[in-house]
């Protein structure tokens, strides 16, 4: 059963094309990551399937409901994790909850009956009347979590959810995130933490220029577009050794400011030339996510 279905997406704004020609889907019970550069659509998307924008063409359907027509109906069954925290500094952790809970007509009682395992799953169950001006970054961004399961939804929309939090909180994040899959909830995720999107994602599309440039689960992408082994070499006579070893040696390689990077199927004769290098510093370790993203989208910069 597909939870979000939505077929040819465009949404220009002036003369620059957001999302162009996009399809989606997700699988109910699974974890789909969106992954592209910064302005490649990804949070456009989302506001276009919570039908907070309308695309100009394509088709939206939410738990079998027509989004924008009933977007509303919608999104009472989704909970929505964004960018930014937007909680309400004037409120303590439990009254932020209870506030939020008052959108979906819930009671008051319902709301408060939640609470206690709702700040257990974000780690915060001391901290019910804490101030929000006193909560850490990652404090907030837990709380931020919580407060979108609230309503109990069946999906969860989560805009780079750990994006700016230390290694424990983002690992407290992923635990409380598997822990959701597990109940059966489905997850649309975006992210530029490659790592994240390895660990959770069971589907993800690449998306760039507002177009799905690939598909498929994280260890597909990696075993179909990049090759298996990967060579970092870095210092400042990496570039020569690249110019005159590298494209004899290897299948491909990038270089990015002083670092080498060599991608191969065979590294045995690379390895065995640089191991009489003694002024080259390298690393052998196996393709991932992130050199699959970088080879699709490139290495420069995005604003």
């Amino acid at each position: 059963m597909s939870v979000v279905a939505a077929q040819g997406l465009k949404k220009t704004y002036g003369p620059h094309t957001v999302v162009d020609g996009l399809d989606l889907t997700l699988a109910a019970g699974t974890c789909h990551g969106l992954l592209g550069p910064n302005g490649a659509g990804k949070t456009t998307t989302l506001k276009m399937l919570l039908g907070l924008i309308a695309p100009e063409a394509g088709d939206i359907r939410v738990l079998d409901l027509p989004v924008p027509s009933l977007a509303r109906q919608a999104r009472l069954r989704i909970g929505v994790v964004p960018q930014m925290d937007n909680l309400d500094p004037d409120f303590t952790v439990a009254e932020n909850l209870l506030a939020y809970g008052r959108y979906f007509g819930l009671k008051d009682n319902e709301i408060k009956q939640r609470i206690p395992a709702l700040l257990e799953f974000a780690g915060l169950a001391s901290r019910a009347d804490t101030r929000i001006q006193t909560l850490s970054g990652g404090m907030k961004r837990r709380l931020t979590l919580a407060r979108a399961l609230v309503n109990d939804p069946d999906v969860l929309f989560l805009d780079e959810p750990t994006t700016g939090l230390d290694p424990q909180a983002r690992h407290v994040i992923w635990q409380g995130l598997r822990k959701l899959l597990s109940q059966g909830k489905t997850i649309l995720l975006t992210t530029h933490f490659m790592d994240e999107a390895e660990r959770l994602c069971n589907e993800l599309t690449v998306i760039d220029h507002g177009k799905a440039i690939a598909r498929g689960s994280p260890r597909e992408l990696i075993a179909n577009l990049i090759e298996p082994d990967v060579l970092e070499i870095y210092c400042e006579e990496a570039s020569g050794w690249g110019q005159e070893q590298a494209a004899r040696l290897c299948d491909r390689y990038e270089q990015a400011g002083e670092t080498l990077f060599c991608y191969t199927r065979n590294p045995a004769p690379a390895l065995e030339t640089l191991a009489g290098q003694c002024a080259l510093r390298y690393l052998h370790r196996p393709a991932n996510l992130e050199d699959v993203f970088l080879k699709l989208t490139g290495r420069e910069l995005r604003d």
